[in-house]
Parts: C-alpha cells; sequence; structure tokens
C-alpha cells in the first residue's frame, strides 16, 4: 500500500523560513556587525528573497533583536539546565562557572552579539538588550542567587555578599577573554589556544573550590568531580584573532638577540 507523506502547513514552512533566517542573520551580525551585515546577503545565505525579512522582521534593527533573542534563548535553557540539576548547591555553584567559561570559549556568535549590544547601549544607542533582561538574565541571576543562598544557609558556602561572590567566579572568565590580546602581546603566548583554555579553565574551578567553600577539603574534592564530569567542549563559530601573526614575531625577536 503507497502512503502519500504528508505535506507541510503554511504555518511550518513559515517556521522554518524564519528560522532559516534567524540563522542566517546570526552568521552575519556575529563575524560583521550590525553595521557590516548587509540584508541582502542574509536573505540569500537564507535562500529568501529580501522582502521576507521585512515581512518577519519589519527591518534589520528588528531582525538584529530577534537575532541575539534566538541565541540567548539557548543559553537561557542550558544555564538553568545546570542550576536546576540535582547536586549540591556549591556543586551547581561550580558548575554554573564552568558553564559560564565554556559558553564564552565556545558560543562566540552569542558573545560577539552581546558584545554589539552592550557597546550600543553604553553609547545611547537603541540597543536590544531591555527585553533580555526579563526573560534571560534576570531569572538566571535570581536562580544562581538561590543556588547560593540554599548553599550558605546549608553551610556548604562561605556567607559573603552573594554579588561579590558571583563577580568572582564569572568575572574571572570574562576577564581572561577579553584581556588575552594585551597578555598575548606582553607574553608572547595566546591565552586562548586550547591548551590554555583548559588550563585557565581547570585552574578557575580548583580556586573557587578553595574560595567559596567553608569546608576547602571538601570544595577540592566537588572542584575535582565537577571537572572530571565535563570535559572542555570543542570551539564552536567565528573566534576573532586580533594578532594572529604576534607568537611568531616574538620567536624571530628572540633568535636575533
Amino acid at each position: 500500500m503507497v502512503t502519500t507523506p504528508p505535506t507541510r502547513t503554511q504555518a511550518e514552512r513559515s517556521d522554518q523560513t524564519r528560522a532559516r533566517i534567524l540563522e542566517a542573520a546570526v552568521t552575519q551580525f556575529s563575524e560583521k556587525g550590525i553595521d557590516g551585515a548587509r540584508t541582502e546577503q542574509i536573505a540569500e545565505a537564507a535562500g529568501v528573497n529580501k522582502a521576507l525579512l521585512y515581512y518577519y522582521f519589519q527591518g534589520k534593527e528588528g531582525l538584529y533583536a530577534a537575532a541575539l533573542e534566538h541565541v540567548a534563548e539557548g543559553v537561557r535553557a542550558s544555564s538553568m539546565a545546570v542550576l536546576d540539576s540535582s547536586a549540591s548547591s556549591g556543586e551547581r555553584f561550580l558548575k554554573s562557572a564552568l558553564d559560564h567559561f565554556d559558553r564564552i570559549h565556545t558560543n562566540w556568535r552569542f558573545q560577539s552579539l552581546m558584545q554589539q549590544a552592550m557597546m550600543r547601549a553604553h553609547r545611547g544607542e537603541p540597543n536590544a538588550l531591555t527585553p533580555l533582561v526579563e526573560t534571560v538574565f534576570r531569572p538566571l541571576t535570581l536562580r544562581m542567587e538561590q543556588v547560593q543562598a540554599e548553599g550558605i544557609s546549608s553551610g556548604e558556602l562561605i556567607d559573603v555578599d552573594p554579588t561579590q561572590m558571583r563577580n568572582a567566579a564569572l568575572g574571572a572568565n570574562i576577564l581572561h577573554m577579553l584581556s588575552a590580546p594585551m597578555m598575548q602581546m606582553m607574553t608572547g603566548e595566546d591565552p586562548l589556544e586550547r591548551s590554555a583554555l583548559e588550563r585557565r579553565r581547570r585552574l578557575a574551578i580548583e580556586y573557587l573550590g578553595q574560595a567559596v567553600f567553608r569546608d576547602r577539603e571538601h570544595g577540592a574534592q566537588v572542584a575535582a568531580r565537577v571537572l572530571a564530569a565535563t570535559p572542555m567542549p570543542p570551539e564552536s563559530g567565528v573566534r576573532p584573532r586580533p594578532v594572529p601573526e604576534l607568537r611568531n614575531d616574538r620567536k624571530k625577536e628572540a633568535k636575533s638577540l
């Protein structure tokens, strides 16, 4: 008996078209920025007519906001899953710090879009961050605060200001990534090479195991368990290389001395 495969409904085709446009937009905006990206190229990459970009997103700004929301929702879901996992509060806190490190390293498209939006916000320009505060960042912050409060209440974590604890855990990850070009200039070594990243993520979690747990031996055991259970993921997306030839230059200079 021959059966006829079901045809896609108009709504399904519309959803798939919208998804293709968003994926193309995320790539173009993350690589070229909102000013450098061209709607013609986005439409071509998505395999659609340019007019559909305006039909679905009302223009370039709307498309950028939707692209950022698209990748941010994936970040929210994965990060919330870490905070809601079945483990002690201290272990979930370390897992969250490790997840944050790995997200910065692997999800370069999200990082690029976020940096662009932050720069626009700093300049007082229209930006796509406002709606994400309520749907992504505030819920994640509140959930982490709950995890910290549980850990402090149980006696597993030290009783310090929760914001300072979060800044110490997450801020160190951001500093390592943002200062990489300067550190490379100073040392001739690339802090973003995989071996350097593997070492830094391990040391960061081991440090937190000693710094935020009341019982340092317990903290060291938790840190070791978290690291063993979570190998560093492969890099994905586009990673800018601001000084790609610096190491070779430094080596030539050293040989000439």
